[in-house]
């Protein structure tokens, strides 16, 4: 297979989107979301996306991937075959759900523009919805992987119809071993169909993906796979204990401006969010653990600005696309470097600028040594604490304390009454609610000791549940005919 490389030094003038091809009614629905210019992996890919070719993507994050493929999948699906239960037109096939949820935010106005349905489809929630989705008709399913071959397998959805397939992040979803399933998914989509591949690297797997599914696709290439932008600023903070360092990460996080705090674990990330807001900092978690809809929420709280700080395990570092991050802090340094790079690639974007920081501790130091070097970054480490210049000059502005919400109070104990009062009649406290008594001892609802002396529930012996007829159960029953007595 023959992949022809096209590498276009950047455009001095300025170039429209009516320019690259889009269809007018696309023009203006991105206009009105604000979106005016295209970024230079959209110039060099459109052209071609647009005209049915296959098209290798490398950039890295932050560089306009998502539109860059979104633009192509609505406007060559726009007016095609009307649409069947189970058999979608387009499919774009992403490692994880934060990721899949923000291309569907991406796709879905230009979707509604030209007509077309889209859906989600993942785990770690119920299929129910994805399968009525799925019944109505769709015409793009956005995916990742597992849930999608699980929804195959059932019988939910076929491929055969695919015109165009999407493959984002492929590296990502070599890293995490997703390979195996996305080839068993592009062996069921047509061999004549339109793929599109955006990967940072072609390493893992990933070219063999490519020579096997692509058919002479054109690479564009718009920044070296693991660059660092240009418009990022890295800092290396020594600290010399973990007290310092916890005091440091709270001033880093104390700033107006929206801030990810990555960590190792997400026992970690969940604990440093919480200390955080109780400290007055609203903060969100984000990691493995959560539910779908904790996530959604956690996110949603972020991007509004109604929490600034986001601390997150890695699985944010590719998922979670968010205008105006100003920080990131590397409140654990990563493992490998480019995890460092996908991490610190959550500021810095859509041409804006943006700080990244790296908290070390003495035996950290050698290691964070490595990364750098891999990742080509060049930087002087400075010793700081919470209060140097370097990090007050660096957090600005500090927002306001924020006073965390009131915890629930625990709802008060029921006042006891007195043997033979009411309703119960002292049911359900003779000796320790239903341990000692409550149920059975009691004269409850009837006031004659029914549920004890003809045995409901118990048997004929006035037993608990366990079978015992305990102390507790005997004072409860003689409790119990005494005030039937006195009735």
């Amino acid at each position: 297979m023959h992949t022809r490389r096209i590498e276009r030094q950047r455009r001095t003038l300025t170039t429209s989107f009516s320019d690259l091809g889009v269809p007018r009614t696309l023009v203006a629905t991105l206009g009105d979301n604000g979106i005016t210019a295209p970024f230079p992996i959209q110039v060099d890919t459109l052209p071609d996306t647009l005209a049915g070719r296959d098209v290798l993507g490398r950039g890295r994050t932050g560089s306009g991937k998502t539109l860059a493929f979104s633009i192509p999948l609505t406007a060559r699906l726009a007016g095609g075959s009307s649409r069947a239960a189970g058999r979608p037109r387009g499919l774009v096939l992403a490692p994880t759900r934060e990721l899949a949820t923000q291309i569907a935010a991406t796709v879905e106005p230009l979707a509604h523009t030209t007509g077309l349905r889209v859906t989600t489809i993942f785990g770690g929630v119920s299929q129910n919805r994805q399968v009525e989705a799925l019944r109505r008709g769709i015409d793009i399913v956005i995916a990742c992987p597992g849930r999608l071959e699980d929804l195959m397998r059932q019988g939910f959805v076929t491929l055969d119809a695919v015109e165009i397939t999407v493959l984002d992040e492929a590296d990502h979803m070599a890293d995490l071993g997703f390979l195996p399933g996305v080839t068993r998914i592009l062996d069921a989509t047509p061999q004549n169909g339109q793929r599109l591949l955006f990967s940072a690297t072609l390493d893992n797997g990933v070219d063999k993906l490519v020579k096997r599914f692509l058919h002479d696709p054109v690479m564009h290439s718009v920044d070296e796979a693991h660059s660092p932008v240009a418009a990022m600023t890295h800092h290396v903070f020594d600290v010399d204990s973990v007290d310092s360092k916890k005091a440091l990460v709270r001033t880093l996080a104390s700033g107006t401006g929206r801030r990810i705090l990555f960590m190792r674990t997400k026992h970690q990330a969940r604990k440093l969010a919480r200390q955080l807001t109780e400290s007055g900092i609203p903060a969100v978690d984000l990691h493995g653990n959560l539910s779908q809809n904790a996530r959604d929420r956690n996110l949603a709280a972020f991007a509004s600005g109604e929490a600034r700080v986001l601390v997150a395990t890695d699985v944010a570092a590719r998922g979670v696309h968010v205008d105006d991050v100003e920080l990131v802090v590397h409140v654990d340094p990563p493992a490998e470097h480019k995890a460092y790079l996908h991490r610190s690639g959550r500021t810095a974007r859509a041409g804006s600028t943006g700080d990244v920081v790296t908290v070390v501790l003495p035996d950290q130091r050698k290691d964070l040594q490595v990364i750098m070097r891999k990742a080509a970054i060049t930087v002087s480490p400075i010793r700081v604490t919470a209060d140097s210049e370097h990090v007050l000059k660096l957090v600005g502005e500090v927002a306001p304390h924020v006073p965390p919400a009131p915890k629930a109070a625990a709802a008060p104990s029921r006042p006891q009454r007195s043997g033979g009062q009411g309703r119960r009649g002292g049911a359900r406290h003779g000796e320790g609610s239903r341990q000692g008594g409550s149920r059975q001892g009691a004269t409850s609802r009837q006031g004659s000791g029914t549920r004890q002396g003809g045995g409901a529930r118990q048997g004929g012996s006035g037993q608990s549940r366990s079978g015992q007829a305990g102390s507790g159960q005997g004072a409860g029953r003689r409790r119990a005919q005494r005030n039937s007595a006195a009735r």
